[in-house]
């Protein structure tokens, strides 16, 4: 095998617990985070619309995962620009954060 595709293996595989500890990190967080995120947020956050930060997208999510769950959650119960309060949802203050920190743990 070249060296250049030994290097490239080597580089693919010592990423590989990087993955698999972001895929941890949101399988660990609560999964009513993610039933919700799947049956409300999912019609803006996965395409976009209106601005808000796909889900995963790391580069729209930093300055939100600066803010901290705290903060975001202010933003989701009082709802902003195009989001109405609770994200139009009529989930309780823990699913929702749940649903916060499922979206946050997507994008580290």
């Amino acid at each position: 095998m070249p060296r250049i595709a030994r290097i490239a293996v080597a580089l693919a595989l010592a990423s590989l617990p990087m993955q698999q500890a972001a895929a941890d990190t949101v399988a660990a967080v609560n999964p009513a985070g993610e039933n919700l995120y799947k049956s409300a947020c999912v019609v803006c956050h996965a395409s976009g619309v209106a601005n808000a930060p796909k889900l995963g997208d790391k580069a729209a999510w930093t300055p939100f995962l600066a803010q901290g769950a705290d903060a975001l959650m202010v933003t989701v119960l009082k709802g902003k620009g195009a989001m109405p309060p609770r994200g139009g949802s009529a989930a309780d203050e823990a699913t929702l954060r749940a649903a916060v920190e499922y979206m946050m743990a997507a994008a580290r």
